[in-house]
């Protein structure tokens, strides 16, 4: 039998929507044991202690436990991007390109030796010959016609992808055209893969959803979305991966807070017309990027911002996990029930009232297991 703990008389957020008692949350490394009335486990909440049957009891009065959060835009460098996500309670996070093949393959077989956060990723990904993008990426990524879909997509699949990332542009700004990601996307499609699109500038985003990508992952500045792209992304139920913190970033960078208020304004319409949003940060640190992002920090930021836009502060910790672990069908993690995964966040007071309240983070478990936290647990607010 493995180590259990047990969180005394705290609120729960489930991942859905706050339970209306406290509760008592015992998990081990297996999973979530059980969720009960507090005190109905009969164990006492007074501290930090061992009770008769050898689980460790947390008094978690004052607080709220909810699920790890999910980062569903973040770019992998080393075991030390899953130990800072993990760190500020993202405990999963979904890359969105790294290669080559073999350093992913190491960082799948890190992660699972457990203590840092999971991940999911599309390895390399699908861009064309002479966007912006192109100076990252070897020669493999560059796809210049629909007939290389097919190939590309297979090579992604024998390397583990869990999804296909396109980077799609503007017409005539060098990415893939319209044919060539509708080919991507099709041959994806046919061997049960998703399709994530970069979509940044609003042709790009128009041309991603013509060619059926089932999520589109940041907004653009500037102009919001006009109605009929919104009306689209409800309709034809495609997904929005705003990564706000980034383009707060950008727009910031360039002294354009008139172009990020745009940006807001889109993910509002987006919420309000029905169309699913998802939290996700473009963390990263690569040289010559339009902006650094901080793995893990950046998240509570994210959540911050979407409630700028519009979202409760309810929907927005929905966007950051049961909404994304449906998205990217990971079904054994994103909410608080017997049997899923105990990917837990503990913190003092009540983010479902105020958002702010999941920088106050007081633990982290991973797959039951308590992290040792940075020594500023705190993110940083901007």
């Amino acid at each position: 039998m493995t180590a259990r703990t047990r969180i005394t008389g705290v609120r729960v957020f489930d991942g859905e929507d706050s339970l209306p008692l406290p509760m008592d949350v015992t998990f081990d490394a297996g999973g979530i044991v059980s969720v009960t009335p507090a005190g109905s486990a009969g164990a006492s909440a007074a501290a930090t202690v061992v009770d008769g049957g050898g689980a460790t009891v947390v008094d978690g009065g004052g607080a709220t436990v909810l699920p790890g959060l999910i980062d569903a835009h973040i770019h992998l460098h080393d075991a030390d991007t899953l130990r800072q996500l993990a760190g500020f309670g993202a405990t999963t996070g979904l890359d969105m390109a790294t290669w080559p093949a073999e350093k992913l393959a190491g960082l799948r077989d890190i992660a699972g030796r457990g203590g840092l956060a999971d991940f999911r990723s599309p390895g390399l990904p699908a861009i064309g010959p002479a966007g912006p993008h192109s100076r990252f990426v070897p020669a493999e990524a560059v796809i210049t016609g629909p007939d290389q879909a097919g190939r590309f997509v297979d090579a992604r699949i024998a390397e583990g992808a869990d999804y296909i990332k396109i980077v799609t542009e503007a017409p005539g700004d060098g990415g893939p055209d319209l044919p060539t990601v509708t080919a991507l996307v099709d041959a994806a499609h046919r061997v049960g893969r998703k399709v994530i699109a970069h979509a940044a500038t609003a042709a790009a985003f128009t041309m991603a959803l013509d060619a059926g990508a089932d999520m589109l992952t940041h907004i653009p500045l500037g102009r919001p979305l006009d109605p009929d792209t919104v009306r689209r992304m409800v309709a034809e139920d495609r997904i929005a991966i705003p990564t706000l913190a980034l383009m707060e970033g950008i727009a910031f960078a360039h002294n354009s807070r008139e172009a990020f208020a745009g940006a807001l304004r889109s993910v509002g319409a987006l919420h309000s017309a029905g169309a699913a949003v998802l939290a996700g940060t473009d963390a990263n640190a690569e040289p010559g990027a339009h902006t650094q992002v901080a793995h893990g920090t950046s998240l509570h930021r994210e959540l911050e911002l979407l409630v700028d836009a519009g979202l409760t502060p309810t929907d927005a910790l929905r966007a950051a996990t049961s909404r994304t672990a449906d998205a990217f069908d990971l079904p054994d993690r994103g909410r608080i029930r017997p049997g899923l995964r105990a990917d837990l966040l503990l913190v003092d007071g009540d983010p479902t009232s105020t958002i702010t309240a999941t920088r106050c983070i007081r633990a982290v478990y991973v797959a039951g297991t308590p992290l040792r936290l940075p020594s500023t647990t705190t993110p940083e607010r901007r």
